[in-house]
């Protein structure tokens, strides 16, 4: 019954997907410019995580357009890897 619902309303998957990468988006600006004013930062491991947790285009997009983290290699492969599971994941539950 609750597979039937999550099947016939597909798109709704979409609105949480979109809001956590855009907190990880948002994270990773964040921290770019604490570190830019020497301030308290936001841990590797949280902007990691919000990478993780379905914020992988967030983060993709945020080491890229602010220029972050894009020197360390865990953040290299993680953060790209966390990217294209969740994109193949997407396409998988919305074409099959």
């Amino acid at each position: 019954m609750f597979l039937d619902w999550i099947m016939d309303n597909r798109i709704l998957i979409l609105i949480p997907y979109v809001i956590l990468n855009l907190i990880s988006f948002s994270l990773y600006g964040i921290d770019k410019a604490k570190a830019k004013k020497k301030a308290w930062r936001i841990s590797e491991k949280t902007l990691l995580l919000s990478a993780a947790i379905f914020g992988g285009i967030g983060a993709f997009t945020g080491m890229r357009i602010f220029r972050h983290k894009t020197q360390h290699l865990q953040f290299q492969i993680l953060v790209p890897l966390c990217t294209i599971v969740q994109i193949a994941l997407l396409v998988a539950f919305f074409v099959l």
